[in-house]
């Protein structure tokens, strides 16, 4: 079997290279995926019992008109629902609005004055310009108080690594920075702070969750382009071949592979040995997701929340959303069900008691009021994925370009969430494109955005 393009993988990258290649008019291409559908991380899953859960708290939301485009395609303009983003801080026992730093008159007074200290003590000093790392980034932006009591706790507990081994290059739109004056008028005046972030405004399926997006993009793309359960076993770069699990041989002329790019140079039989152990340098943690389907109403405080950030250590999950708030059509019966979903990291640096964890996360939302009774528990879904977060680590870009161009050399091209390992263009949209704008580069060779500018690609939103 000989293919001009081969396409590794069946997530989002993936299934935006196929579609961009077809819609150009190349029919000689293959995507190649290991599981018996497409959707990758961005796949949904029904329980059971009838519930719908994704793979994490995923929303629709984008910096580009071909992603749009392509969504009111693969759905119609008919099969979304669009919501404000209500997203909060759960912290000594009370919701604080997102993002937390604009919203410190929600905290206990000494709490307001420890954080409101630390920003004035920054404003004195002055900020510096030389960040050796992301610990360094949020004392630098938001002070040794805001630090304290959110910024260090949350992001160990949604990243595994503690923040001085990683990076601040990723940050970009993705953290609120603290604005001294904004943050003591709002304190004074008693304001709500809200709409900060481009994803203020989101979408999402009416039905099928998440994965129905990748579903319809597929069948767009069309059956006999797609190969599931085939697993790659090698890749022979200097003879452009990759041999699968069960035996199969593929000829290829260029491949864009989304396999994590520890894994993948690993498969690569002639790359140099330098260059497959320089990518096992990277880090990532994994990310467990527990799906609580419940009878009854939620309570009142739930209401009408999308997602909520969780900093304290009583509970493993860093992140709950409320997921039946999203869409009806994500519990079996609407009139009186509900459902909550949520996510817990795992590292070497921070492990996870995999064995008690969804009966520890039924706890901790009794914990928080989240739930009233054990009793409304109606579904337990759990799904776990050992590649969950690509870690923004500090010596990430030093290893990505060791290695990426030495995988060009040969015609082959890492892309997507883990296959380019770059968080900061890893939404489902900037995967999307970083596939599209891989086609567009080889069948027109117009230059890549995404991947080598993510300072670019994000400043396009709301343009």
């Amino acid at each position: 079997m000989k293919y001009k393009y081969v396409i590794l993988g069946g997530g989002p990258t993936g299934l935006g290279a196929a579609y961009r290649l077809k819609e150009l008019g190349i029919t000689d291409f293959i995507v190649l995926e290991k599981e018996n559908f497409v959707g990758g991380l961005a796949t949904s899953f029904l329980d059971e019992e009838g519930f719908t859960w994704d793979v994490g708290g995923h929303v629709q939301f984008s910096h580009y008109q071909y992603f749009d485009d392509l969504m009111k395609l693969a759905l119609g303009e008919e099969g979304w629902y669009t919501h404000q983003r209500e997203s909060w801080v759960w912290i000594r026992d009370r919701f604080v609005p997102y993002p937390f730093q604009n919203n410190l008159g929600y905290l206990p007074k000494e709490e307001q004055w420890q954080c409101l200290q630390g920003l004035i003590e920054l404003y004195k000093k002055g900020p510096s310009t030389k960040l050796a790392n992301f610990r360094e980034w949020i004392l630098n932006t938001c002070g040794q108080g805001i630090a304290d009591v959110f910024m260090f706790p949350y992001n160990f507990k949604v990243w595994a690594y503690p923040p001085e081994m990683m990076n601040a290059n990723w940050v970009g739109e993705r953290v609120a920075v603290s604005d001294l004056g904004r943050i003591v008028e709002n304190i004074i005046f008693d304001k709500d702070d809200l709409s900060w972030g481009p994803n203020n405004l989101f979408q999402f399926p009416k039905s099928g969750g998440t994965g129905s997006i990748w579903k319809a993009v597929g069948q767009l793309i069309g059956e006999p382009y797609f190969r599931l359960n085939s697993t790659v076993k090698s890749v022979n770069l200097n003879q452009h071949q990759i041999t699968l699990e069960d035996g199969t041989k593929i000829e290829y002329e260029h491949v864009m592979s989304t396999i994590p790019l520890d894994i993948f140079t690993q498969k690569c039989e002639d790359l140099p040995l330098e260059v497959t152990q320089t990518a096992q340098g990277l880090k990532h943690s994994s990310t467990h997701v527990i799906g609580i389907g419940l009878k009854g109403k939620p309570v009142e405080q739930l209401a009408k929340k999308c997602w909520m950030y969780f900093p304290e250590d009583n509970s493993p999950y860093y992140r709950v959303t409320v997921f039946s708030n999203y869409s009806p059509d994500n519990v079996p019966d609407p009139a009186n069900q509900w459902s909550l979903m949520a996510e817990v990291s795992e590292s070497d640096m921070k492990p996870v008691n995999r064995a008690s964890l969804v009966e520890d996360t039924i706890k901790a939302m009794l914990e928080d009021g989240l739930i009233e009774s054990e009793e409304q528990v109606i579904s337990k879904f759990y799904f776990s994925t050992a590649y969950g977060y690509p870690t923004p680590s500090l010596e990430r870009d030093g290893i990505l370009k060791q290695v990426l161009p030495v995988l060009e050399n040969k015609d082959v091209y890492s892309r997507g969430r883990f296959g380019a390992w770059k968080y900061e263009v890893s939404n489902q949209d900037h995967s999307m494109m970083q596939g599209v704008e891989w086609a567009n580069r080889m069948v027109h060779q117009v230059p890549e955005l995404t991947l080598p500018f993510p300072n670019t690609a994000n400043a396009m939103w709301g343009k």
